[in-house]
């Protein structure tokens, strides 16, 4: 790859942009090495401007939300990470049908928590899943029988060759856990999305959300992770094979698949994107061999990694 045009992406965005970024700090996993560059979005407008200069540039880059779906090498990554500070929501309840509204930077649990306090459910399903709306839109994420392809009304989205429009969840092409996007690693940009609510009393929804938050509390690990790193295979459990396979609790340097749930793996304090990606490989492996059932990622791999 090319050398990053950084003289004239200093000239354009002046401090806005900073150089070598450790990743690490901006990674729910905690590891990661540096990207050479990031520019940090707070709205719309300065995300529209920001990619549109990036693509002109063909300057490589992604999406940065909470760091939770992603897997950065400790090489680093070659290009600019966005980092998505937009983050307002709305909760229209005036209407007949609640409605919900999120920029593609705000925490998807913070939106499950402020509708259910405005007496909208529907979403409390997302309050633990550790991530951004916009990310979760990418990812079609979900948990408790249901995702993000369920409620959404239509989402407001970027692409370099189709420019700025509104996709519903068609258009999206949701599956389980993908869009067309994400399934094609196809560059999107997503500003914001709408979701459909239901109005109930606020003790019902509170008392929903905390239903399901404890629910995961007690079947999922407390610690540095992507939360779940495996799609759950047609008819089967990710997690369920995984520790049928003997790999809970098995490790690679300071990483270790949870003794809790098997689909989680975690960083010590001290662990590596190597460590990391080396247990992916393992279980991965592990699991071919004993069920000739392939694994697929729900996470991305970012940089350069080494095979053993």
């Amino acid at each position: 790859m090319t050398e990053l045009p950084l003289r004239k992406l200093q000239a354009l965005f002046s401090e806005k942009l900073q150089e070598n970024v450790r990743m690490a700090n901006y990674t729910t996993t905690r590891v990661g090495g540096p990207a050479s560059g990031m520019i940090s979005v707070y709205t719309a407008d300065e995300m529209r401007r920001t990619v549109k200069i990036l693509w002109e540039l063909d300057v490589p880059f992604r999406i940065l939300g909470s760091g939770s779906n992603m897997l950065v090498s400790d090489s680093g990554f070659k290009g600019v990470m966005v980092h998505n500070r937009c983050h307002n929501v709305r909760i229209d309840t005036k209407s007949e049908q609640a409605l919900i509204f999120a920029e593609g930077g705000a925490n998807l649990g913070a939106v499950s928590r402020q509708a259910s306090l405005r007496g909208v459910s529907g979403f409390e399903w997302a309050n633990s899943i550790p991530g951004t709306v916009g990310g979760a839109v990418y990812g079609n994420a979900g948990a408790h029988g249901t995702d993000i392809s369920t409620c959404m009304i239509a989402a407001q989205v970027i692409t370099k060759n189709e420019g700025e429009q509104s996709l519903d969840s068609e258009g999206m092409g949701f599956r389980y856990r993908s869009s067309r996007f994400k399934r094609n690693r196809e560059e999107i940009v997503i500003l914001n999305a709408s979701f459909f609510g239901t109005k109930v009393e606020k003790e019902v929804t509170q008392r929903l959300l905390e239903e399901l938050t404890a629910k995961r509390r007690q079947t999922q690990p407390v610690g540095p992770s992507f939360g779940s790193t495996f799609k759950n295979p047609k008819g089967d459990y990710a997690g369920r094979l995984l520790e049928a396979a003997g790999m809970k609790g098995v490790a690679s340097g300071h990483a270790s698949i949870s003794t809790v749930h098997a689909n989680f793996i975690l960083n010590d304090g001290e662990a590596t994107a190597q460590d990391y990606y080396r247990l992916i490989r393992l279980a991965q492996k592990t699991v071919k061999e004993q069920f000739d059932v392939s694994l697929k990622l729900e996470i991305e791999l970012l940089g350069e990694f080494e095979d053993d």
